[in-house]
Order: C-alpha cells, then structure tokens, then sequence
C-alpha cells in the first residue's frame, strides 16, 4: 500500500501528461498561438511574402495563403489547433479573411499575456474581450461605406470594383484583370435567385503556358483530355450520359461457355457485336450526337459509335460527370440503355481544341443554359497557377458574400483605426477591470494596419501615428496606401479598395472565440498515447 500512487496518479495510466496553472498552461498555450501568428502575419496584405510549405507527402506548395498554410503545416499543439480550426471555419463560412482571424487572434493573445503576468485573471480578460467585440460590431454597422449596399450583382463593372480588395491581397498586380474575369464566370452563372449562388458552379482548368493575361472564361466546361473516336466537333447537339462502361456486358458470376466448332466461335462473336450495334444504334435514334462514358469505351462500341457518326467522350471522374450533368442538364444513366427525351442534356457547341500543347474539349452553352462556367487559367507553372487558383477561389467565395450582403468597408487598414480609436475612448470611460482588456482590445486591432506597413518596408510606428491623427480629423476611410510613394496615409476610398463586410464580421466573431476559448482553459491532461513503444533515433531492435 506504502508504494500506491495517488491523486491524478491513481486515475490515469502511466506515461499522461499533465500540465495546470498559469505558467504551465496558460502561457504555453498562448506561446503557442502567439508562434503560429507569427508565421502568418507576414504574408498579410498585398506585399504580403510567400512561404514555402513541404507538407508530410513532399508536396511543396509556394504561397502567402493563411488557409493553405495553416492547413497543411498540420499543427499539433492543442491550443494552436483552435486557432487553425476558427481560421478553417472562416474558410469554409466565407472563403477570404483567414490571415486576419490568426494574425488578430495571436495578437489578443499577446496582449492577454501580459494581463495575466500584470495579475488579472483570465475570466476578467475574456469579460473585456466579449464586451469590445459587442462594441465593434455596433460600430462596423455605422463605418459601412454609403451607397454600397445597393450593388446590382448582375453588373460586372460594379462587381470587378468589389472584388479587387480581395484579389489585391492575393496577386497584387494583377487585381484588376482577375476581378474582371471572377466577376463574368460568377455572374454568368449566377440563378434568378442570387441567395442560391453555388461556388462548385465556377470551375478552374489549369493549362501551362503563356501569361495570366491569357485567362478566359468558358460558358460551359473545359475538360483536359481528348475525345475517344474521330468526332472532334458538333453543334447543337443532345448528350446522352453514362455512369458506366459503354462496353460489352460481362457477367457477376464467372461462366462457361462450351465452343465445339468454328460456326459456333462465330456465331457467338456475331451475338455480341450485334448486341452491342443495337445498344449503339438505341443512342443514336434517341438523338444524341454525344456520348459521355465515366468509365471506359470498348473497342466494339467505339466501332459502332464512329459507324454511327457519334462524339465519345470519357470522363473518369465522377465529380466531372455530375458537373457536366448540371452543365448540359442531362441525366447520368446507370446502364446500357436508350435514354428517355427527358434524361437527355444539350449542348450548344462541343469543339476540340489545342491549348498551350494540351489537348482539351471544351463544352460550350451559348444561350446562358449552362449553370457551370470555367475560368481557364494560363502561367508559366504548376506553382504560380495554384496560387492563381486560390486568388480565383477567393474571389468566387467574396462574390458569393457579396449576394448575401453588399455592404463594404473601407480598406487598408481604415476600419481597424477607427474602431481602435473608438474602443480606446470607451475603454476609459468603464469603471471595472475590464477596462484594461477592452483598451487592449483596441490596441490588437492596430495589428492589421501596422502589418500592411511592415510588409510593404514602411515606418509602421510613423503610419499607425498617422493613421489616429487621420482619424482624430474625422477622416473615417484613412487606411495604409502601400502603392504611395511620398505618403503613408490615403483615403481608401480613392483607390475605391474596399472590404467585404460579412468576411471582416467573421474573422472578429471567430477570433474572439477561439481566443477566450483558449484563455478559459487552465489544465491540459494528456492521455497516454495508443501504441507500442516507440524508438529513440538510433536505437537497435
């Protein structure tokens, strides 16, 4: 009994871990988030840098995406890990503001840090940080920019204006020539009711060679490889559509077949070709001139198929085949059979053509049928097409914002000022603790416009400085105009660079939460962990 353990000793097996306390606990976890800011806050704003990502299987992935590299860096530590979940929840609510939700969260961490060291307690603290976000949601209200919440989502000009911040903070540069063609695939396919818009409808084809200014947008889609038979091209044309193989049925169970001469060799081979002409010949007197396998083309169907004068097209993947489903609005049949009138689809134009080397069939609706548009992208390599990529994504997801709520804010850096400015001046005005918390509330928010400074080779501690004595004047749309030569401040507005209302709501809510959910945390117990021993480098079995 002497050598019995006790307390958490007793309860648990051993080889947990058990850490409790604010040094142990607290402070690691906001050490933790405040790294992981650290990594991400550089590649903030358009002079945002790159990082280079190796993820666990080699792929190296270039980019100064928050999303992509909090993604794939696979983040262990349990309390960085609610920060990488708020960020990918941003992602998937709005699809842009990821690097704000890491770089604003660490920031509050930070700050919270030294509360904690100066004696407050974490309960204090996160009472402070609620009260401020309430605040500021109020306030985000009254900064929208007039005239803003009008937008017309059918006209591309107005549209491209609202997708520029986005893009600029992707491909800086190059804003303008996206946010034109993001706006035409959206709208091209964008239904009656704009509430329904679906971002899987915008497709992106990848094809290297050329420059970026060589993009287009395909109403319809853009599928990289070539057809099977001789029929490269047709027009007008109804589309029958196969989930299975357009080949010779062969049975579940293995069979016999006894052959005793060559009579019975033919007649067996004239069986099966005839079975197979009749189902050919079922397709072509439903009038289809297109047929979509997503599988494969047998030798012998593919026979008929060019007797017949009919285009074969395979598409191995069935996401492909339900988008090209949705595109010529056909139905995927599941067998061989003639397809009803109602299950075929039409499609204005299929061509092959050759681009940049690569053989690729691009499917076109000209009469604004199609509810699937592809953006054809063109760059020197695979690299810097996946960044294009996640520039495109960004700005299909903004659009997909802007048709639940127009509303803008202004840019640079602008927004994070005026209501830093303004927090400062409520903060002082409250009797409790949670005074302190809701100045440093404020004094996070200066993280973004100090950053947009840092990145671009700026004085930071001159721009911030600027920034309150613009906005002290009642200059409310002030923000950091990296782009300026001889001054720091320019009002946002001129450049017309504004942020998306919902994706800056967001990354507040979730950045706030993820910070009080890990400031609420004062234990970590460790289970131990499943599995053998594990070997110390170099050690021998």
């Amino acid at each position: 009994m002497a050598g019995m353990p006790y307390g958490l000793q007793s309860m648990l097996k051993d080889g947990h871990k058990h850490m409790s306390g604010l040094d142990e606990a607290v402070i690691k976890n906001v050490e933790a988030c405040k790294q992981l800011s650290k990594i991400t806050r550089t590649s903030l704003g358009p002079n945002g840098m790159n990082k280079m990502v190796i993820n666990h299987l080699d792929k190296l992935f270039v980019t100064s995406d928050a999303a992509v590299i909090v993604r794939e860096l696979e983040v262990a530590h349990p309390a960085a890990k609610l920060l990488v979940m708020a960020a990918q929840a941003q992602e998937q609510e709005i699809g842009d503001g990821t690097n704000l939700v890491v770089t604003f969260g660490g920031e509050l961490l930070g700050n919270a840090e030294e509360l904690i060291r100066d004696g407050l307690h974490p309960s204090e603290i996160i009472e402070g940080y609620e009260k401020a976000l309430e605040q500021t949601w109020k306030w985000l209200e009254e900064l929208v920019i007039q005239g803003s919440e009008t937008l017309n989502i059918r006209d591309k000009a107005a549209v491209a204006e609202r997708l520029k911040g986005t893009l600029s903070s992707k491909q800086f540069g190059y804003e303008e020539l996206l946010a034109k063609t993001c706006a035409e695939a959206c709208i091209d396919v964008c239904p009656k009711n704009q509430l329904n818009f679906n971002v899987d409808n915008v497709r992106v084809s990848k094809i290297i060679g050329s420059s970026l200014h060589e993009n287009e947008v395909v109403q319809g889609m853009v599928i990289r490889r070539d057809v099977e038979g001789t029929v490269k091209h047709v027009k007008d044309a109804k589309v029958a559509v196969f989930g299975c193989a357009v080949d010779t049925a062969s049975t579940e169970t293995k069979g016999t077949i006894i052959i005793n001469n060559a009579s019975d060799l033919e007649s067996y081979s004239k069986g099966e070709e005839q079975k197979m002409e009749e189902y050919v010949k079922m397709i072509a007197d439903s009038g289809a001139k297109v047929v979509v396998s997503g599988q494969s083309f047998g030798e012998m169907a593919l026979h008929f198929i060019e007797r017949y004068g009919l285009m074969a097209i395979k598409m191995p993947s069935k996401f492909e085949l339900r988008r090209f489903c949705r595109a010529t609005n056909a139905v995927g049949l599941i067998k061989l059979a003639r397809p009803a009138a109602d299950e075929l689809g039409y499609v204005s134009q299929i061509d092959v053509k050759e681009i940049g080397g690569t053989k690729c069939v691009v499917v076109q609706q000209n009469d604004k049928t199609s509810r699937v548009a592809t953006v054809v992208l063109r760059g020197s390599t695979e690299n810097v097409m996946d960044d294009i990529e996640r520039a495109v994504d960004d700005g299909v997801n903004a659009f997909k914002a802007l048709t639940k709520d127009s509303r803008t804010l202004p840019a640079g850096g602008a927004t994070e000022i005026e209501l830093a400015h303004r927090l400062a001046a409520y903060g002082r005005k409250q009797t409790g603790l949670d005074q302190y918390a809701i100045e440093k509330f404020s004094k996070s928010l200066e993280v973004v416009p100090r950053t947009l400074a840092e990145n671009a080779g700026l004085n930071a501690t001159d721009v911030v400085y600027n920034l309150y004595a613009a906005h002290a004047a009642g200059e409310t749309k002030a923000g950091v105009d990296v782009s300026a030569e001889s001054q720091w401040v320019d009002l946002a507005a001129k450049e017309s660079v504004a942020d998306v209302f919902l994706v800056k709501w967001w990354a507040l809510k979730l950045a706030v939460e993820a910070v009080c959910t890990v400031l609420r945390v004062d234990q970590i117990i460790m289970a131990k962990q499943a599995g053998g021993p594990k070997h110390a480098p170099g050690d021998e079995d």
